[in-house]
């Protein structure tokens, strides 16, 4: 369905909708902002609280009728206070933002994106007004925090009890796929009617396939890319020991690696690489502008996803790897539930946090270029008939038309 026959039908008029999300900027938060325009073009009047970030300083911003109100944060957490601290303070912003917005704009539905699973107290105070709390669950949390931090512990448990009262505030869920359906009907304890499956397809109208830059590549035959949160659970250390395999056990001197994004690791990533001699064959862009994401991924012969194999990522679905396939690119992950559903024949996979295999097929697809192009097709066909965001917005809509159910 696309936005234009949602603005033909409207079947949100009259519905006003909070969007609350914390740990990225809107619109950088391309899920968050295809939700927001799409129940904007549904009919419903649509408000966004959300952080300031790099290129998002303005504290108020609007665009297609929606209203984002940016707050501040007081840094990139790290550590159980440095969260504590940037969760309080986000807590405290998006309260009064809140109920700034409930004076001046009003909304019926207060649209929660985590992490963290906290923003139902923001929702609370409100519910005894009648609005409603409608969960969007992003992360699965206590997967994460042992992901982070290798262990469960009291904050672990911590999590696990603000993920239930979170499903237990929310009248409505959105999953990004069936795992997290799953968590949100077993340990949510929600009823199956009321969770609905909204992934984080891509909106092909607006990632720019470009002409290949050359410069990318740095003068090597082959470009490797890789786009995501430069984090320490998303892999990046593993990707450079595939890179060291290449480069220095099997004498590949012909493949730049491209990385884009920004994260509390990057600088740690960086001063790895130049200790393990890569420098030269790897391209740290920290946050990059839309052109020249769209270029690098247009550059790129082969992308790559080295999320470890654990729980957290094994049933989380991961928006790069879509991403990939819009662009028409094969790609190298190790083998994890989700990604492999996402990806299917668009991707190889690595054994479990191998780094030598992930080297191995990432040189095995640049030695083949038909193979390559086989793989690219298929993927980029999977996104236009099943997984792009058109196809997401009738199960959107079917959710907030559940919530609101009965509004008369």
């Amino acid at each position: 369905m696309t936005l234009d026959e949602l603005r033909e039908e409207q079947p949100l008029a009259g519905l006003k909708v909070l969007i609350v999300v914390e740990n990225l900027p809107v619109p950088f938060d391309r899920r968050v902002w295809m939700e927001a325009r799409t129940l904007a073009a549904a009919g419903a009047r649509v408000s966004v609280i959300c952080p300031t970030g790099k290129g998002h300083e303005e504290r108020h911003w609007e665009a297609e009728g929606i209203r984002v109100y940016r707050h501040p944060l007081p840094l990139d957490a790290s550590g159980a206070m440095g969260y504590l601290l940037e969760y309080g303070a986000a807590l405290v912003w998006e309260t009064w933002l809140a109920l700034r917005i409930k004076i001046s704009r009003g909304f019926h539905v207060i649209h929660g994106c985590n992490p963290p699973d906290l923003i139902f107290l923001v929702a609370l105070p409100f519910k005894l007004l009648g609005v409603r709390y409608l969960f969007d669950h992003h992360d699965i949390n206590p997967e994460l925090y042992e992901a982070k931090f290798g262990k469960r512990g009291f904050f672990w448990k911590l999590m696990r009890l603000f993920e239930r009262l979170t499903f237990a505030s929310a009248r409505v869920s959105i999953a990004t796929n069936e795992s997290y359906r799953s968590i949100a009907i077993d340990r949510g304890r929600m009823a199956p009617e009321d969770v609905f499956i909204v992934r984080s397809g891509p909106d092909l109208s607006r990632l720019e396939r470009l002409p290949e830059n050359p410069a990318w590549r740095k003068g090597r035959k082959y470009m490797v890319g890789y786009v995501g949160v430069m984090g320490d659970q998303e892999g990046i250390d593993l990707l450079l020991e595939a890179v060291a395999h290449l480069v220095k056990a099997k004498g590949r001197e012909d493949i730049q690696f491209c990385l884009v994004g920004g994260g509390p690791s990057l600088d740690k990533l960086q001063r790895q690489s130049e200790e393990m001699g890569l420098s030269d064959f790897v391209t740290f862009t920290g946050r990059a502008p839309d052109h020249d994401l769209f270029e690098i991924l247009s550059t790129a012969d082969v992308c790559v996803n080295p999320d470890r194999v654990n729980e957290m990522n094994d049933k989380s679905t991961m928006n790069k790897i879509l991403e990939y396939m819009a662009f028409e690119k094969p790609i190298v992950q190790f083998d994890v539930t989700e990604g492999r559903y996402s990806a299917q024949e668009a991707s190889l996979y690595a054994r479990a946090n191998d780094p030598a295999d992930m080297a191995d097929k990432i040189g095995e697809l640049l030695d083949d270029e038909a193979r390559r192009a086989r793989m690219g097709h298929y993927g980029r066909a999977r996104v236009e008939s099943e997984m792009s965001w058109p196809h997401q917005v009738p199960a959107l809509i079917a959710a907030y038309q559940r919530i609101w159910k009965g509004r008369g």
